[in-house]
């Protein structure tokens, strides 16, 4: 082809490229997967973000990562599809509702379940997008027309089918057990919806007295209210002070009801006392003991977190006023004994902000045993799913062997309501505990399963309550590909490839998943989990809302762009599943991480610039000269044509290939980004484009061609290498490079592949010594103040034949990149025959290269000794002082930390100054 003259701006717009790009992309289904295309399937399904969500940065670093790992196999050509969507967050969505009712002085039973639910679906319509457009600002190459909500049709299609098969296999049952259940919300939570905290609170003490009035025990409760409901005492069947009492009964203060002292393994009998107070209704250990004791079951609280009947004089008052009133009645009556300090954790509710109380209430359960043991022979027995890092494989299994009975009713009305139809006409019209029921997939269905069972005059109404949001997900990896109907991408793209998530949610996501799809597909969801670490603050703490010290991605991409947001992110990782910090400054709003990889693409981008500006016949410009690019890269000369600088460009950036291949391949995400950052910045940048500029400016027609087709090959190398982590710069600056047009886009280009034949080990071991030369000689003219645009007569001296042949190949580029006059390369057994001054000159050592600068003529020695003796007397005052303040007990103890940790810091640059002042003197 014959382009036109390509150009770039003189700087590069984050802004302005990446809606560019991200608009580009969706509008041309760069993205759109086909199942009937070729290609081994690559797919990843997005773990679905609340609706209610608004992006923040633990979304950016996971999207981030599986961006690189879909563009990666996408560019290897495999027939790639990342599907996104949301979750349609039950508790969530409800608790913003409720609070829209709330100022509106209304509840959601005053406007009816009906119009409660238009509510809803407007609110969804009209902000449940926000996450979506913020989760476009990222650039992600997901297939949006295949864009899902767990909420649509399709998807609650899944739903019914897979609650109906659970309990027609009585998997899923209804049945009254402990639940965490939230008093703000009125609702069943999952353990995923509760956040437990550390706080100060009290630990009560009371004695209970024996029946028979021989004595008491000793009690000990951070919850004193829940005695109320006390039906044991409980102590270890082994602990020889209560053998005694085993059998004998205890009157339970306050209430007067008799409650036996019984033996329990569960009791420690050297926590506390040895006795502990036994509530089955409220305590899911007690709940435990309660079942293999026969106790009763005593709930003593409503439903809003207030005390009920059985709480007797209490009853009607909130749970913490109730606890007060117990303690001082119990006080008053003689049965506390004391009171004790006691920081201890309380799960709170993740939506609601209050305490959760285990409660004793009739849920909607799935008996998940069968279906954990079948997926616990996919991973003993076929190791499936992997997980990296290995170690979480270890957790997860954990987990599964452990795994109890998941309550999957919620008490509320936005979400997939539960498929039950209670036949009312049998309990009075209400639904009850014990209202008989069926499970249809619709209402039709059901009143032809209940006229069968009950008769033609059966009233059927359905279950209020909604299934927890996590039964929706758990379908997610193949729901979302049109499971329970055989499509073609179900065929086609499932089981999926890949799952990235946080180790936060592999209990409550991850294992749910795959019991779901073990069950009802017969195989695990995907073949490997990707274990990600967690986004820490500038401090190294953990983001949280209740820390308030969240970062905003969206406010990091406006100053720096996407790119650099996303490169930070991936390249801090140090390892597969290791936490990353972000610094960050709270008062400016500043990242210098961020910023740094700013600078980054900036560098990439004026070096694009100087290659295009250079590939013409004159000093710049293409001019007519036909650029030809073909794939994978353009065209090479011919090897007896390449230089030395060409052909170690060449070996590195094969070598890079090499490794980046590698470690995206081993999920080492973070290791690949910072090799190409160095291969970049160091080796093309710093070193080959000033290696090759004399040859663009020079008369040699051939040599010239040759550094143009290397800089293009080996650039657009690199724009491809980059692509899966800063895609819009790459795209932008490869459509200017090749001149490509509206149909080509290098999201859908190959992948570099290695061609070992031009991998040259020795040669790169040979430049590292002539670039470690040309450092040396920069370094040593700068310790010794030489300007810029004096050259210097330099004296290698080496032990190596070999090292004086490399030398002697590379003079020319230590001449012009270290602005060297006259070069002098020798061995040591010649080094007599050069005249040279050692009082006059400075000296350094690279490997095993000695290097001589010799100064006479140059600067004035004496003067610089002077002042660099000055400079030294004066730093070594200010150690003095400072180290004299430092060993002050008075100043250390009493002085403000800030001031304190400020002096150790100028203590310690100090030294360094010093160190750096001796070793220029050393040098001299």
């Amino acid at each position: 082809m014959t382009a036109a003259t390509p150009n770039l701006p003189s700087q590069y717009d984050p802004a302005t490229a990446e809606a560019k790009w991200q608009q580009l992309w969706e509008a041309n289904d760069v993205f759109k997967a086909d199942p009937n295309h070729p290609g081994e399937p690559y797919c990843v399904v997005i773990p679905p973000p609340n609706v209610t969500g608004s992006l923040h940065m633990g979304h950016a670093f996971e999207h981030s990562l599986i961006d690189v790992l879909v563009r990666y196999h996408r560019m290897l050509g495999r027939n790639t599809l990342w599907l996104p969507g949301t979750d349609h967050a039950s508790i969530a969505v409800s608790a913003i509702l409720d609070k829209e009712l709330k100022a509106q002085k209304k509840k959601r039973q005053d406007v009816g379940r009906e119009a409660y639910l238009e509510r809803a679906w407007a609110w969804k319509e009209e902000s449940g997008g926000t996450i979506v457009g913020q989760l476009r600002r990222l650039g992600l190459s997901v297939d949006w027309s295949r864009e899902r909500f767990t909420l649509d049709e399709g998807l609650s299609e899944a739903v019914l089918e897979a609650f109906v098969k659970l309990y027609d296999e009585a998997l899923i049952y209804r049945g009254k057990y402990l639940v965490n259940w939230c008093p703000a919300t009125q609702s069943a939570v999952s353990d995923l919806e509760v956040e437990n905290r550390e706080v100060n609170g009290h630990l009560w003490h009371f004695r209970y007295p024996l029946t028979d009035g021989s004595g008491f025990v000793e009690v000990a409760t951070t919850r004193p209210e829940t005695m109320l409901g006390d039906t044991a005492v409980a102590v270890n069947p082994n602990d020889d002070r209560y053998k005694a009492f085993v059998g004998k009964t205890l009157t339970l203060p306050l209430v007067g009801r008799q409650i036996p002292i019984i033996a329990d393994e569960y009791v420690d009998s050297t926590f506390g006392t040895g006795c502990v107070k036994v509530t089955p209704a409220h305590d899911p250990n007690d709940f435990e003991m309660g079942k293999r004791h026969n106790l009763p079951f005593i709930n003593i609280m409503n439903k809003d977190g207030s005390l009920n009947e059985n709480a007797g004089a209490f009853q009607g008052q909130d749970r913490f006023v109730a606890r007060k009133n117990v303690v001082a009645q119990l006080e008053a009556e003689g049965f506390l004994v004391k009171i004790e300090d006691y920081k201890h954790t309380v799960p709170y509710s993740d939506r609601g902000k209050v305490p959760v109380e285990p409660l004793l209430s009739t849920q909607w359960f799935v008996k998940i045993r069968p279906m954990a043991d079948q997926t616990l022979e996919f991973l003993d027995q076929q190791h499936s799913p992997a997980f990296v890092p290995d170690r979480w494989t270890k957790v997860y299994r954990d987990w599964l062997v452990s795994l109890r009975d998941w309550c999957i009713s919620r008490q509320l009305w936005w979400g997939h309501q539960i498929p039950a139809w209670y036949a009312v006409n049998e309990t009075g019209g209400e639904i009850t505990d014990d209202t008989p029921f069926v499970v249809a997939k619709n209402e039709a269905e059901a009143q032809e399963k209940a006229i069968a069972q009950f008769g033609a005059d059966v009233q059927l109404v359905q279950d209020p309550d909604v299934l927890d949001t996590w039964f929706s997900s758990g379908l997610w990896p193949f729901s979302t590909l049109g499971w329970p109907e055989q499509t073609a991408d179900l065929a086609r793209y499932y089981p999926t490839t890949t799952l990235v998530t946080g180790f936060d949610i592999i209990f409550f996501w991850v294992a749910r998943m795959t019991m779901m799809a073990g069950h009802f597909t017969g195989q695990m969801p995907f073949q490997t989990v990707y274990i990600h670490g967690l986004v820490r603050d500038e401090n190294n703490k953990k983001m949280s809302k209740s820390s308030n010290n969240g970062i905003d991605p969206l406010l990091l991409i406006n100053k720096y762009g996407t790119d650099a947001l996303r490169y930070t992110l991936i390249r801090e990782v140090a390892g597969a599943g290791q936490d990353i910090r972000l610094e960050y400054n709270r008062k400016t709003d500043e990242s210098a991480t961020v910023e740094a990889s700013r600078n980054f693409t900036n560098k990439l981008w004026n070096a694009s610039r100087f290659v295009l500006m250079n590939l013409g016949s004159g000093e710049s410009g293409i001019g007519s000269r036909e650029l030809q690019l073909s794939t994978p890269h353009s065209p090479l000369p011919t090897p007896h044509s390449l230089e030395l600088a060409d052909r170690w460009i060449l070996s590195r950036f094969h070598q890079v290939t090499q490794q980046t291949r590698d470690q995206i391949d081993n999920f080492g995400l973070g290791e690949a980004a910072k090799g190409l950052y160095e291969f970049i910045w160091g080796d093309f940048c710093d070193w080959y484009i000033e290696l090759v500029k004399p040859r663009l400016l020079g008369d040699d027609a051939e040599s010239k061609r040759t550094a143009q087709n290397v800089l293009v090959f080996v650039l657009e190398g690199i724009l491809k290498l980059l692509h899966p982590f800063t895609p819009h710069i790459t795209e932008e600056i490869w459509h200017t490079l090749t001149q490509a047009g509206d149909d080509r886009y290098l999201a859908l280009q190959p992948y570099p592949e290695v061609d070992a034949s031009l991998i040259d080990s020795a040669l790169e071991q040979q430049f590292d010594l002539l670039i470690g030369t040309i450092r040396t000689i920069r370094n040593l003219r700068a310790d010794a103040e030489i300007k810029p645009a004096v050259k210097v007569t330099a004296i290698l001296q080496t032990e190596s034949d070999r090292e004086q042949q490399i030398l002697t190949a590379g003079q020319a580029y230590i001449k012009e990149l270290a602005k060297v006059e006259t070069l002098t390369i020798t061995t040591i057994n010649d080094a007599a025959q050069v005249d040279t001054d050692a009082s006059q000159a400075i000296a350094g050592v690279v490997g095993t290269v000695q290097v001589v600068i010799p100064l006479a003529g140059v600067v004035d020695l004496g003067a610089q000794r002077t002042k660099i003796e000055r400079d030294l007397k004066r730093v070594e005052a200010e150690i003095q002082s400072l180290s004299g303040r430092l060993g002050n007990p008075g100043f250390v103890n009493k002085a403000p930390a800030d001031v304190v940790e400020g002096a150790r810091a100028t203590l310690a640059e100090a030294e360094k100054q010093a160190e750096i002042l001796r070793d220029r003197l050393g040098k001299l």
